[in-house]
């Protein structure tokens, strides 16, 4: 059964992590950078980084509405941290001339947790993720103020949602891909490979996780 082709929109953040944990967890990972690049991939994650300058980059590569044609399509996205903001229907305090994807209904806030600085790890239990805790590490990370009536938590923490799945989307506030653990990135896999007509393709990757 051929394995399904999932990119990482490879404008800027930590892309490298994505593709390790991806390959990891069954997919065929690649990079995307340009729209015909998007068009070839059954699924996609955004990565963390920031989402000022992703946004500003996707604009200026000629992918945000390819981006935003491909979501409304049904295309399954992830996005971790940065990610997480660019899925969001609306930001809080967004930067001046700031673009979203969209897709979940949800509105966040942009560096929740704080600054650099300021970032921590947790313990992060994650409704659909079996074997215990997953290992939340949060980097400037958002937290997600309001979600629509067709988003569902997964997660939360200190009482902010920071996990969110709506249909073929999903999204963190924290970034697994530096973890190690490979569980969110096989999560997205299947979900990957049940829209494209292959299911369980990723548990043939059970075993690359901690």
């Amino acid at each position: 059964m051929l394995r399904p082709a999932v990119g990482v929109l490879a404008l800027q953040g930590d892309v490298r992590e994505h593709l390790a944990a991806l390959t990891a967890a069954g997919a065929r990972a690649t990079t995307v950078r340009r729209p015909e690049e998007l068009a070839a991939v059954d699924g996609l994650v955004i990565p963390g980084g920031e989402s000022t300058t992703i946004s500003k980059l996707a604009v200026a590569f000629g992918l945000m509405e390819p981006l935003r044609d491909r979501v409304r399509a049904g295309l399954p996205v992830y996005g971790s941290c940065a990610g997480m903001i660019m899925l969001a229907d609306g930001i809080l305090d967004p930067r001046s001339g700031q673009e979203t994807v969209g897709g979940i209904d949800m509105v966040v806030r942009r560096n929740a947790f704080g600054r650099q600085n300021e970032s921590f790890e947790a313990e992060i239990a994650l409704a659909g993720i079996e074997g215990g805790p997953v290992h939340g590490v949060f980097i400037r990370a958002p937290w997600v103020e309001s979600v629509g009536a067709g988003a569902e938590v997964l997660a939360s923490y200190e009482g902010h949602p920071v996990a969110v799945r709506q249909g073929p989307l999903l999204a963190t506030a924290f970034h697994p891909e530096l973890t190690g653990d490979t569980r969110v990135h096989r999560l997205f896999t299947d979900m990957v490979a049940l829209a494209a007509g292959a299911p369980d393709v990723a548990g043939e990757a059970a075993g690359a996780g901690r």
